[in-house]
């Protein structure tokens, strides 16, 4: 699909973001393992989290859907065989941390995916869970993968690079292995999964950078999902850049693990306030007050930064053209094992609206402040929802409409994107 964007105007009003989806995953894929009833609000829309839900109908859980954003999950705690494959769709999430489910349990299953997950590589996940005792079959480190359920047991596993999945993973296979498991990070990652083990009562320990997990029995308790910061980013980008916006978005998850992103536009000198914080479910929360601020200044974004907002590296790349100076990131490599390779993608579409950007090896440096200029060429999405909306913002400040190839792949992560936007012009 070919999406035509104009330039905005200013961005008013109020908007409540959707719901996280990374805890929408997770909440299915926990409350499936836990003992009881469980009431799920406000769950995510986007396609991948529907896979996940699929899924788990198809290992024996009972799941009713309530309405479109509220789930009824019951369960005795424990999965039965499919007989068919389980398809993940496009959702790396879901492939992932399911492998680490079904790898001790004692049914064998097969996970397949569309063609672009398909791409993705698997042996960060087959490698240590492998070192439990799983067996696992994949075509050269990618899907399909076949899982052999095995007796598994407990490992200290020191992870060569920050991965929430890789991690959730392990921690997921440990609660079903002999022993204690361990997970080191060499920095924090995500940490939603541990968070809702234990508001779900499970055997864990969190110290620093160190999880522990045990063999539990999970027990339901209702979840309610908060907004997804990674999905807010993008309104809050083009709140920054699009002149005299002005305007609250409601329910954003502000878990810390998460919330780079607010750090980050706080260096560059951005007018972001921070209201009614809370605790929903164990996980932090507040309303995000954003205004257009025409004096962004760069900084270097690495380090343990980069776990914290990889998913808005993206946009945060539109915002840093319209910030005056060099605008650095790097150690951001894992953005070339994504649905596409973000770094060489973004680079290429970005110089078409005359954006002075640089590829490195591990991420890109922006050159500001550019005046954005129309293009006779689309742009392409890649089949990456975040690279499509992206450019969608970057769109909003172009003096001529543009185009962007591919659109629909938004569906997957955000299907209310346009219609927020649309809210608040």
């Amino acid at each position: 699909m070919l999406k035509i964007v104009q330039r905005s105007k200013p961005l008013k009003g109020e908007i409540t973001i959707p719901a996280d989806k990374s805890i929408s995953h997770r909440a299915v894929m926990l409350s499936s393992l836990a003992r009881g009833k469980c009431i799920i609000s406000n769950f995510s829309s986007g396609a991948d989290c529907w896979s996940t839900l699929n899924i788990f109908k198809q290992l024996g859980v009972g799941i009713k859907e309530i309405d479109k954003k509220t789930i009824e999950i019951t369960s005795d705690g424990n999965l039965k065989k499919s007989f068919t494959t389980l398809d993940a769709g496009n959702s790396g999430t879901t492939t992932r941390l399911l492998a680490g489910i079904l790898a001790g349990q004692n049914f064998d299953s097969q996970i397949i995916g569309d063609n672009s997950l398909s791409k993705r590589p698997m042996k960060r996940i087959i490698e240590p869970l492998t070192q439990m005792g799983a067996k696992i079959e994949s075509v050269d480190n990618h899907l399909p993968l076949t899982i052999y359920g095995q007796k598994l047991h407990g490992i200290i596993y020191s992870m060569p690079l920050p991965s929430a999945q890789v991690k959730s993973a392990v921690l997921l296979a440990g609660l079903n292995a002999e022993g204690r498991t361990t997970v080191i990070e060499p920095t924090k990652s995500r940490n939603h999964t541990e968070l809702m083990l234990k508001y779900l009562g499970a055997d864990v320990n969190i110290n620093n950078n160190e999880i522990t997990v045990s063999g539990s029995e999970l027990i339901a308790k209702d979840i309610e999902i908060v907004g997804d910061i990674s999905s807010a980013a993008f309104f809050i980008v083009a709140g920054l850049i699009v002149p005299d916006s002005d305007f609250i978005i409601k329910n954003v998850g502000i878990n810390p693990t998460r919330s780079g992103i607010l750090d980050i536009i706080k260096r560059m000198g951005a007018n972001v306030e921070i209201l009614n914080k809370r605790v929903v479910s164990g996980e932090e929360c507040a309303d995000i007050h954003v205004q257009y601020c025409d004096n962004l200044k760069s900084c270097t974004i690495e380090g343990n930064d980069i776990p914290r907002l990889i998913d808005e590296l993206p946009v945060i790349a539109v915002l840093a053209s319209q910030a005056e100076g060099k605008t650095v990131v790097k150690n951001a490599e894992d953005l070339r094992n994504k649905e596409s390779d973000r770094i060489k993608c973004l680079v290429a579409e970005l110089k078409k609206l005359g954006i002075n950007i640089d590829e490195n090896p591990d991420g890109f440096i922006v050159h500001g402040k550019t005046k954005l200029s129309e293009t006779d060429l689309p742009l392409e999405s890649y089949h990456d929802h975040r690279l499509a909306m992206s450019f969608y913002v970057a769109g909003m400040i172009c003096e001529k409409e543009i185009c962007i190839n591919g659109f629909e792949w938004t569906e997957i992560s955000f299907p209310e994107f346009e219609q927020l936007i649309w809210e608040l012009n």
